[in-house]
């Protein structure tokens, strides 16, 4: 065990990727904005040559990345830049992808758009399933625990080593639960791929995504990937989320302690239908959830009997934003079947800010009332 894994959380995010005590210093350095480096002769072993290949921000940050996730990363433009890395860099005419039908739309969007039509058989699978068939003959299986919107979760060691059994790699999206919360490489998994534009940065003020494997030999293709097509990531960006995980724990214990007490009110609650929070005892998934995640997330999902109700009950929030991300310090929501997704017309996808949480549920429960119907 390496000497930083014996500390806590937040001294693990705090100090992650920091590079050493240097006279006059500052603790983290700020952003490098370069298209090029000064470069003589051969360019075989500098550390920077151009703005394409590599900068000193991003070294940085995947160097805490690396610390937190327990493998080698890869920053890039967005989340679904790291997505599109993973699965195009290993996934070719011929090839099988197994996809968790409960998860991302925009990751079932490429799978279903991009790679069918470039000769991948993708095959969709639910939660709970038996997946013997689907990845008998898989190249890549790829998993979201716990699934945005649904919350499902997967059971990630089991998958990882029925999927190595066949010969499949496994990624899981880890972006709801952050490595802090959820190690998918330390289950198993060969990619832990995150977007985060979400908790792990916070501050709903940046996009950004990265992959982390589970050896540095996993990690070429998807570097190449990402110095060919060019989705790198703004190194102003890069530097906001370095600086971002000095607070992720903090933020996390907030978020996800008022997601829990917000859960079980909901529960409890005469006009609200189908609570979906692992964190919940009784919820169909708790003890897998429990067994693989040290916290359950900042987000809830539930219904409303009905989308009109559903859109008057966010109308009438005065804490929440009414938008489409999560894992923000402002909580927000929004009726998810807005964008034709694959889910009830009243759902809600409640992402818990870090507000106190007297007021939030106090906010909650009032707009729950002055949307009842009459």
């Amino acid at each position: 065990m390496s000497a930083h894994r014996r500390w806590g959380d937040a001294t693990r995010a705090v100090h992650a990727g920091l590079a050493g005590p240097e006279q006059g210093r500052p603790l983290l350095a700020g952003p490098t904005f370069a298209s090029l480096f000064h470069l003589r002769g051969d360019p075989e072993g500098a550390s920077y040559s151009y703005g394409r290949y590599g900068n000193p921000t991003w070294s940085a940050y995947e160097c805490a990345l690396e610390e937190l996730e327990g493998g080698p990363a890869a920053v890039f433009s967005s989340g679904m830049a790291a997505v599109s890395a993973v699965m195009l860099a290993h996934l070719g005419p011929g090839d099988v992808v197994v996809v968790a039908a409960g998860g991302y739309m925009g990751t079932r969007d490429l799978a279903r758009d991009h790679l069918a039509r470039l000769g991948v058989e993708v095959r969709s699978v639910r939660a709970g399933e038996e997946l013997g068939d689907a990845i008998a003959d898989a190249r890549l299986v790829w998993l979201e625990s716990p699934s945005n919107p649904a919350l499902e979760i997967w059971d990630i060691a089991a998958i990882a080593a029925e999927a190595h059994a066949a010969g499949a790699l496994v990624a899981v999206d880890n972006t709801s639960a952050t490595p802090l919360s959820q190690r998918p490489l330390e289950l198993g998994a060969d990619f832990s791929v995150c977007s985060d534009t979400k908790a792990l940065t916070g501050h709903s003020d940046l996009v950004l995504g990265h992959v982390a494997a589970s050896a540095p030999a996993g990690l070429e293709a998807v570097r190449a990937w990402r110095q060919t097509t060019g989705s790198i990531a703004g190194p102003f960006e890069t530097w906001l989320a370095h600086r971002s995980l000095a607070t992720l724990e903090l933020r996390l214990d907030r978020q996800c302690s008022t997601a829990m007490a917000l859960a079980e009110r909901l529960s409890a609650h005469p006009h609200v239908v189908d609570v979906r929070y692992p964190g919940l005892a009784g919820a169909p998934d708790h003890a897998l959830a429990a067994a693989q995640m040290s916290r359950f997330g900042s987000v809830v999902s539930f219904g409303l009997r009905g989308a009109a109700r559903a859109e008057r009950f966010l109308a009438e929030c005065e804490l929440v934003a009414e938008a489409t991300s999560f894992g923000g310090v402002h909580s927000s929501a929004e009726r998810r079947a807005r964008w034709g997704d694959d889910v009830p017309e009243d759902l809600v996808r409640f992402s818990v800010g870090c507000e106190d949480p007297e007021d939030l549920i106090g906010d909650v429960e009032r707009a729950l009332e002055r949307s009842a119907p009459r």
